[in-house]
């Protein structure tokens, strides 16, 4: 039987809460930025895009604040950035997906879901874009039309950038990341977390955008309810 995704996700899973369970929990924790407490049982805190996640030692169990499972995607760079991570500070300048170790290799289908996708959906929609970065706790800074710099992980930062179009050229977006990036994740997790930044902003502007429409239509509704409006002309005739 062929393998499928599924199958390569859950091995990689499975791997990953091996390379786990060999490490030193207290240096692991100390290395990536996150707290570790030993009793009464062994278990990791994590920040990742905002939510709280516990990572039990030494089973390797991921789990959010609620005890539920997250995605498979979400548990393995979670263990991933654990194992990994060697506590080198921030580098504090930016660099492409092309500067990570074998970027490369990856790019094309980094720039498919990420900074593509948010250049298709908000390049001619600047308030949108800022909205959603903002509702997803970005920090603005100073490139191109607009910029927002997001803390994914306790020492891990990405920034998305867009470039609005115009007659002349099309939207661009880029997302970068801080220059010790390679020193926490693989590089191919980088581009799985373009990707879940880029929907996460696309999906807060859409659904802002729905919003925004459902308020004017059901405004419009109460100044014209169905059933009540009135033609002038009608009215006008059926007098007298």
């Amino acid at each position: 039987m062929p393998r499928t995704r599924e199958d390569t996700y859950q091995d990689a899973l499975q791997r990953a809460r091996g390379d786990l369970r060999r490490l030193d929990p207290f240096r692991a924790a100390y290395l990536a930025g996150c707290s570790y407490t030993a009793q009464p049982q062994g278990r990791f805190d994590l920040t990742f895009f905002g939510s709280e996640y516990a990572i039990a030692f030494p089973d390797a169990q991921v789990r959010t604040a609620s005890a539920s499972e997250p995605d498979v995607s979400t548990q393995i760079l979670l263990l991933h950035y654990l194992i990994h991570a060697d506590g080198t500070p921030p580098a504090d300048h930016w660099i492409s997906f092309r500067e990570l170790p074998d970027g490369r290799i990856y790019d094309a289908a980094f720039q498919g879901r990420s900074p593509v996708r948010v250049a298709r959906v908000l390049g001619h929609d600047l308030d949108g874009f800022v909205s959603a970065c903002r509702a997803l706790k970005g920090e603005a800074i100073r490139f191109g039309d607009a910029a927002y710099r997001f803390q994914i992980l306790p020492r891990v930062a990405m920034a998305v950038i867009l470039h609005l179009g115009d007659d002349e050229f099309p939207a661009t977006g880029n997302v970068v990341f801080d220059g010790a990036a390679g020193h926490y994740l693989p590089t191919e997790d980088y581009a799985v977390l373009g990707g879940m930044l880029a929907s996460k902003i696309v999906s807060v502007a859409t659904q802002r955008v729905s919003v925004a429409t459902q308020r004017v239509s059901a405004a419009t509704q109460r100044r014209d309810p169905v059933g009540q409006r009135s033609n002038p002309a009608q009215q006008a005739g059926g007098e007298g």
